[in-house]
């Protein structure tokens, strides 16, 4: 196809314009990139143009072709606009204190408490004398190695100096239930959700220039409810259950999940459990401080039959919950950009949620209510079909279904008037049979004898054999300081004191007080000595009508 007389019109006109100011090299790559943009007969119609021959025009387009190296500049070296770091020399200097991060704690620093900007650092050097544009301070910054950063979590904060050993523990106690087929799970509570409108984090694919409308702003008193979910993730089997709660986060809550659990996945997967073995943080609704949850397990396991074993995760680890990133995150995936406008939506989205390596989720709406605030007395604690494991036993413990039988006692607990001090020395309680608890009692006193005393002191209110007895209870039962001290007639702080320096006798003497596989049914006596003592104390203080 020929070039049109209009288009070689027109370029005689700009090659007339330009070709005077340029030398031989330079007019003949212009010709040949002119004959390139034409196509067809464009080599005839620059030839034409310009007034010169086809085959200067043609060695031009073979230079373009062959990539023949580049004119460079004309400007002789050194020439043109001086950049403002050489200018300026104080300029880079200046820039790099107002955002070097060792100088984050300077309070003279004028951009200590906002955002560091690039138009913000302009304006403040140009303040400061150095006048600069938001360009050129980002030029600057990318020279020297600096980017734009988000906050990133790496800080865990002060390490327990026991958080290694307690996962290896924690490790242990999951391999020994899971090789014999008995369940292992997971809990935690997942974040808050509001029912309603409202901004989901992340994006999905919808047509362009329609994203869903949700409300500016996030108020809980526009939301049509709230969803409280509290998962339960299957370690061997890799199934999750989420119960969505409406009310509270508490432990009544935490443990009704559980059950639910149980009824509708654990006890068909598992019908041969004996054992269930929970890991969960150290803080929440099943924290290790809550006596609640202790409680609560204790209902569960005498319902199920289950031991239910609990090792607690180290405080500060909470994102090492398996729960957390087998479960969770990919419900976080599953519902992103989705406003979560009804439960129903929520229930669904939760059960829609797989993974490629086979996750499956069930999920269920709990409309039921889990008031705050309850309570539970150290009487009611110390009856609890609870053990403590040797190694940190405030964070390893195991519920019993059901108290061991006491052939002494029927199936009520024993009344107050049944109690004799006598009962704390029972071997049924202390693991041991008198002569060896009082030969054992004699070795201590003996070693405590020789320990070096600054001073006397006030003398303990507890005879020393109590002391050892206290302990041995303590360590084998579990019990806690507070009834201790009241079936001890001591106060919580005589109580701790004499656990600590017994334990540090029998360390130093090699002695170890095994836990007791299972709560021995004479703690029904205790329990109800320590409820009749509390009651007594509270009568005591009640005011006057």
């Amino acid at each position: 196809m020929s070039v049109s007389a209009e288009t070689v019109q027109m370029l005689t006109a700009k090659l007339e314009a330009i070709l005077p100011h340029l030398d031989e090299r330079q007019r003949r790559l212009l010709l040949g990139a002119e004959a390139r943009g034409l196509g067809h007969g464009g080599i005839r119609a620059v030839a034409k143009a310009a007034g010169v021959r086809e085959a200067t025009v043609s060695r031009g387009v073979d230079e373009l072709d062959a990539g023949a190296e580049p004119l460079g500049r004309a400007r002789r070296p050194g020439g043109g606009r001086k950049r403002l770091v050489e200018t300026d020399p104080e300029l880079r200097a200046a820039l790099l204190r107002l955002v070097e991060p060792d100088e984050r704690g300077d309070p003279a620093s004028p951009l200590r408490w906002t955002t560091k900007s690039t138009r913000k650092l302009a304006g403040e050097l140009t303040e400061r004398g150095h006048k600069v544009s938001a360009d050129t301070v980002a030029d600057i910054l990318r020279g020297e190695g600096f980017s734009l950063q988000a906050n990133a979590k790496t800080l865990e904060g002060a390490q327990h100096p026991d958080r290694d050993a307690q996962f290896r523990y924690l490790n242990e106690q999951v391999r020994a239930h899971r090789d014999t087929g008995q369940p292992v799970i997971s809990v935690d509570t997942k974040k808050k959700e509001l029912i309603g409108e409202f901004k989901n984090a992340g994006r999905q694919w919808r047509p362009a220039g329609e994203p869903v409308p949700v409300n500016v702003y996030d108020f809980a008193a526009s939301a049509a409810g709230k969803a409280i979910p509290y998962g339960i993730y299957d370690i061997a089997a890799n199934t999750g259950w989420v119960n969505v709660g409406t009310d509270h986060d508490t432990a009544t809550f935490a443990v009704a999940s559980i059950r639910r659990w149980w009824h509708a996945q654990g006890r068909g997967t598992y019908p041969q459990a004996t054992r269930l073995l929970i890991t969960a943080d150290a803080g929440g609704a099943n924290s290790y401080r809550t006596r609640s949850w202790k409680g609560e397990l204790a209902r569960l396991a005498a319902e199920t039959g289950l031991a239910i074993t609990v090792c607690h995760l180290p405080p500060g680890t909470s994102k090492w919950n398996k729960v957390e990133h087998r479960l969770f995150a990919h419900i976080t995936m599953n519902w992103r950009g989705r406003p979560l406008t009804s439960h129903e939506v929520v229930i669904n989205s939760i059960a829609a949620t797989t993974t490629s390596s086979g996750l499956r989720v069930q999920a269920a709406l709990d409309t039921g209510t889990y008031p705050l605030g309850a309570r539970v007395s150290d009487a009611d604690l110390a009856a609890l079909p609870l053990t403590r494991h040797v190694f940190h036993g405030d964070w390893n413990y195991t519920l019993h279904p059901a108290l061991d039988g006491d052939p002494d006692s029927t199936e009520e607990d024993q009344p107050p008037e049944r109690w004799h001090p006598q009962i704390l020395s029972d071997p049924a309680l202390t693991g041991m049979p008198r002569p060896a608890l009082d030969r054992l009692t004699a070795d201590l006193h003996a070693l405590d004898q020789q320990r070096p005393r600054i001073k006397p002191g006030r003398p303990s209110t507890v005879t020393f054999s109590d002391q050892v007895l206290l302990t041995v209870l303590h360590q084998r039962l579990g019990l806690a300081f507070e009834p201790l001290a009241v079936l001890f007639a001591t106060s919580r702080t005589t109580a701790y004191r004499a656990i600590r320096s017994i334990g540090e006798l029998l360390d130093q003497d090699g002695s170890q007080i095994a836990p007791a596989p299972t709560p021995p049914g004479l703690l029904r006596i205790l329990h109800a000595r320590v409820l009749a003592e509390d009651t007594k104390a509270a009568n005591k203080i009640k005011p006057a009508c």
